[in-house]
């Protein structure tokens, strides 16, 4: 019967809401606006992280070095996506 329970997707659902409360903080305390920047852009990774592995069963797969070698050019396309158009739109530069 230990088995047929889903203990990795109920610790990650747990930690998802831990996450979720730890976000949430930032709300309801008075922290300064860089502090509770970097708390939701800390928290935002590790959750989408969680969920990629424990819900999206990233891992499971024979072929997981390829999704996450994948996942990781797609944050870096939105990565450089977002910092070119931050360069052209806000800091004036024009390639």
């Amino acid at each position: 019967m230990k088995e047929l329970f889903p203990l990795k997707q109920v610790n990650g659902y747990i930690f998802s809401l831990l996450l979720t409360v730890v976000a949430l903080s930032v709300y309801f305390f008075d922290m300064s606006f860089a502090m509770g920047l970097t708390i939701l852009i800390v928290t935002a990774f590790i959750q989408a992280g969680v969920q990629l592995v424990v819900f999206m069963h990233a891992g499971e797969s024979e072929d997981k070095g390829g999704i996450y070698l994948h996942t990781i050019y797609g944050v870096a396309v939105a990565i450089l996506t977002i910092l070119g158009s931050l360069l052209a739109m806000i800091w004036g530069y024009m390639i």
